[in-house]
C-alpha cells in the first residue's frame, strides 16, 4: 500500500494521504478534475463502473445522494473504502465485479448515470478506444437499456476520428496541460464540442461563431489552453474576445504550437500564457543570439520543433555567452522565429 498526498507536475493530485497502488495512483483522477466531473454529473443515483482506487467516486459521493463504486480488482475496491472513509463520505455501495456482468448491472438497474473512467495501458504508441477496460463500445450496449445518460473518460490524446459516438466531447485543461476527455451521452450532451480550464472552471461550447481572421504580428502574442486548441473551438474563443471589446487574431501554428496576437493586452482564462513580442527574424542562430544579446537575456526557452537531443544542445549555443537578466521564449515556424517575454499573471 502506498500513502502518499501525490504531487502530479503542477498541482497536488489529492489533498489527503490515500491508499493506492502505483498503476491505481498514476491512473487516479485529480481530486480537482475529479470535483468539476461530479458537479457536471450531480444527480440521485450513480454508478462508477471500474472505479479503481474510488478518487472519482468520493466526489460523486460529496454531490449525489447515493453511488455504487463497482470494481473488479478486490485491492483497488478495497483501497475505494479506505479513501472514501479518508474523506468522510459513506453513501457509496461497494459492487466487486465485472461491470459487463448481468448481476453488476442488476444491482446498479436504478441508476440516473452511468460513468466510467475505464483503464488504459499506460504504454501506448498510439491511444486507442479498443484498449481501454471496460470498453466504451460494450458499455453502450449493456447500460443503453438502464439509461441513455452515460458518460466516459477517453484518452485525450485520441484522434478525434476515432471518436464516432453521438455524445459531447470535453477536452478539459488542467494548469495549462492537457488532462481529461470526457464524452457525455444522451441528456448529459450540451453541445457537440466543449473545452473546460481549470481551476478557473471557465468553459466554452461549440457554436456558430465566425472563423477567426488570420493577421500580421503585433504587440503581444497568446498561447491558448489545450483544451481550446483540441477541442477546435478557437473561432468560439475569438468570439468571446470579441464580446468583451477586444479583437485577437490566428498568427501561426498547427494542434501542437498555436500563437494568437493582438496589439493590446487581453485578459481571458482560456489563454495558457501570454507574451509580450520582443522580435521577429528568420531561424539564424547568429542573428538570433544578437537580438537575445541586445535584449539582456540569460535564458532562453525554445518553443518549436526539434528533436529532443538536440533541444539542448541548441539551447545551450544561445545561452553562451548571455550575461542579461531576462528569460525569453523562442517560437519557431519554418524558417520564421518570434521572440517573446512571459507576462506573470
Amino acid at each position: 500500500m502506498m500513502n502518499n498526498m501525490t504531487r502530479d507536475k503542477r498541482t497536488i493530485k489529492f489533498t489527503k494521504p490515500i491508499a493506492a497502488d502505483k498503476d491505481g495512483l498514476q491512473l487516479a483522477t485529480p481530486e480537482i478534475v475529479a470535483k468539476y466531473i461530479a458537479k457536471r454529473l450531480k444527480t440521485d443515483i450513480i454508478a462508477d463502473l471500474g472505479c479503481g482506487i474510488g478518487g472519482q467516486v468520493i466526489f460523486f459521493a460529496k454531490e449525489c445522494k447515493k453511488v455504487y463504486a463497482v470494481e473488479r480488482n478486490p485491492q483497488k475496491l478495497e483501497f475505494a473504502k479506505e479513501n472514501c472513509k479518508l474523506y468522510g463520505v459513506n453513501n457509496v455501495e461497494f459492487i466487486p465485479g465485472d461491470a459487463l456482468s448481468e448481476e453488476v448491472k442488476t444491482q446498479v438497474s436504478d441508476a440516473d448515470i452511468i460513468f466510467s473512467d475505464p483503464a488504459r495501458p499506460l504504454a501506448e504508441k498510439e491511444r486507442t478506444l479498443e484498449n481501454l477496460e471496460p470498453p466504451i463500445i460494450e458499455i453502450l450496449k449493456m447500460y443503453s437499456d438502464v439509461t441513455q445518460n452515460i458518460a466516459f473518460h477517453a484518452p485525450p490524446q485520441i484522434a478525434p476520428e476515432r471518436l464516432v459516438f453521438d455524445c459531447e466531447r470535453e477536452y478539459l485543461s488542467l494548469n495549462g496541460q492537457l488532462n481529461r476527455l470526457t464524452l457525455y451521452f444522451g441528456a448529459l450532451k450540451r453541445c457537440e464540442r466543449s473545452a473546460v480550464v481549470l481551476p478557473e472552471e471557465a468553459r466554452l461550447c461549440s457554436s456558430d461563431a465566425p472563423v477567426i481572421k488570420t493577421g500580421t504580428l503585433q504587440e503581444y502574442v497568446y498561447e491558448p489552453e489545450p483544451s481550446v486548441v483540441k477541442a477546435r473551438l478557437l473561432n468560439e474563443f475569438a468570439r468571446t474576445i470579441a464580446d468583451a471589446g477586444a479583437e485577437i487574431f490566428f498568427y501561426n501554428g498547427d494542434e501542437r504550437r498555436i500563437l494568437l496576437t493582438s496589439s493590446g493586452l487581453i485578459e481571458s482564462p482560456f489563454f495558457k500564457d501570454r507574451y509580450r513580442v520582443v522580435s521577429k527574424t528568420e531561424m539564424d542562430i547568429l542573428k538570433l543570439k544578437g537580438i537575445l544579446k541586445a535584449e539582456k537575456a540569460t535564458n532562453v526557452v525554445l518553443r518549436l520543433d526539434i528533436e529532443p537531443e538536440k533541444y539542448w544542445e541548441l539551447r545551450k549555443k544561445l545561452e553562451e555567452g548571455l550575461a542579461g537578466t531576462r528569460t525569453l521564449h523562442v517560437f519557431g515556424f519554418g524558417n520564421e522565429v518570434v521572440v517573446g517575454e512571459k507576462i506573470k499573471r
